[in-house]
């Protein structure tokens, strides 16, 4: 009986005790430019905006990880401006050395102003992968609900990072959320 019990809790352990993909790091901090397009009807069917935004994330486990980001865009041709937050925490597991399985959940925030914001969540799921030494990318499908005034939608989010040296590069990622809203981001990694 104790055999089995020991076998038991192995097995069950076994999602937990991989590591993350070669080369593939959950530690970083990036900044950069951002940019938008949204759907604010009756406001403004097709809002364009650009700002900044900073990201990070901290691996606090070999498999778990702790992320965030935060961007400032200023809507064109409008007094409104775009102040978007998320917070969740994300899981890793490697499928081969190269390539790990990403599962993802935050809480996200989004404000307009003049009484034009929301909360809510987000569940991601994709992969990740390193396609060569110097260059990383990442697919994800996602959904969010924002709740009252805003509809809840499926997305898409790809990504690339182009690393320079171990602990620099270039990232850029664009989502796109069914309805036709976009949203872009570059700019600089530092990694460790």
């Amino acid at each position: 009986m104790t055999r089995v019990l020991t076998l038991a809790v192995l097995a069950a352990a076994l999602p937990f005790t991989a590591q993350a993909a070669e080369g593939l790091s959950y530690t970083y901090l990036e900044g950069g430019y951002s940019a938008s397009r949204s759907d604010l009807a009756p406001v403004n069917p097709s809002a364009d905006s650009d700002g900044w935004s900073v990201r990070g994330a901290a691996a606090f486990h070999p498999n778990f990880h702790a992320f965030g980001d935060y961007t400032r865009e200023r809507v064109d041709r409008s007094p409104l401006d775009r102040d978007q937050w998320r917070l969740g925490v994300g899981y890793n597991h490697e499928i081969n050395t190269r390539t790990d399985l990403l599962t993802r959940v935050a809480y996200q925030s989004i404000d307009f102003g003049r009484g034009l914001d929301a909360s809510g969540y987000a569940v991601e799921v994709g992969a990740r992968s390193a396609l060569l030494p110097t260059l990383e990318g990442y697919a994800l499908a996602g959904y969010e609900d924002y709740g009252r005034g805003f509809d809840s939608e499926f997305y898409g989010r790809l990504g690339a990072q182009w690393t320079f040296t171990p602990n620099f590069g270039v990232a850029s990622d664009v989502k796109l959320i069914r309805g036709g809203d976009r949203q872009w981001f570059v700019g600089p990694r530092l990694r460790w």
